[in-house]
């Protein structure tokens, strides 16, 4: 079985932790090109937005806490750099107005 694509695995992850309504990943990894942490083939940098009802009286650091702990094992396989945005349902259709 051919390996996963690191954005999928991070999706994966996202899901069966987070239960987002709403998830959406970039990579990001062509703007490093030559910066550490970068690799040739990509998928070491992403940028992240994520809805999901567990964030709901969390602090922005507590999320970040919770996204990062979802995807400790793809950050020890080589994902570098992630920016997150994390926020309630309530947030999301408060910052959509």
């Amino acid at each position: 079985m051919p390996a996963t694509p690191v954005a999928d695995r991070i999706k994966q992850a996202l899901t069966e932790a987070l239960h987002p309504l709403a998830l959406s990943l970039k990579d990001k990894s062509a703007r490093h090109a030559g910066h550490a942490g970068a690799k040739p083939e990509g998928e070491s940098h992403f940028q992240v937005d994520i809805t999901a009802s567990i964030f709901a009286g969390k602090t922005r650091i507590e999320r970040h806490r919770m996204v990062n702990d979802a995807l400790a094992a793809e950050f020890g396989k080589g994902l570098h750099s992630l920016v997150i945005r994390a926020q309630t349902p309530e947030e999301k259709l408060a910052n959509s107005k």
